[in-house]
């Protein structure tokens, strides 16, 4: 009988946990959504993840456009930063960004940009294909789905809201 218990339980936790990031295939169409009803994640935040330390900015919405910088340092050094633009594109919206090494050299080709398209919004949550944005009160995670050697994992970035 314990056995009979653990295996549902099981499956779950771990449905929970990696349902938390969707993902939208190539073909598929993008969910729907307005830039206007994302007004829940403008502010400073202030978090971990990657194992140091993180800071996001995101401004209030102008001509369909919210923009928001984000930059990762450890042990007091800047490893990178990243230009996010999250931008109206009919009845959808795509989160694009660009990285940058500390002496401003991008990882990406100058017309390319890291996409996440949309999969569904909700209240204080937005889903990415393969990022969740989610508030809860002055505390915000992002998980994201990372891919290194082949491995699937979910990253997670938890923030607090900071004054500006």
């Amino acid at each position: 009988m314990k056995i009979i218990l653990f295996i549902p339980a099981f499956f779950l936790f771990a449905s929970i946990s990696f349902s938390q990031v969707k993902t939208l295939g190539k073909e598929q169409t993008p969910g729907k959504g307005k830039i206007e009803d994302l007004g829940w994640i403008e502010g400073v935040w202030m978090g971990t993840g990657l194992g140091g330390e993180c800071e996001e900015v995101w401004m209030p919405a102008v001509d369909g456009h919210m923009i928001g910088t984000f930059r990762f340092w450890e042990n007091g050094k800047l490893v990178f930063s990243e230009f996010m633009n999250i931008v109206q594109e009919g009845e959808t919206f795509t989160l694009k960004l660009k990285h940058f090494n500390p002496d401003l050299a991008p990882w990406e080709e100058k017309e390319n940009w890291t996409t996440f398209r949309l999969v569904e919004v909700g209240e204080n949550i937005v889903w990415f294909s393969g990022l969740t944005m989610e508030r809860k009160g002055d505390e915000m995670i992002h998980q994201l789905t990372l891919t290194e050697n082949g491995e699937r994992r979910i990253e997670e970035f938890k923030y607090t809201k900071k004054p500006y």
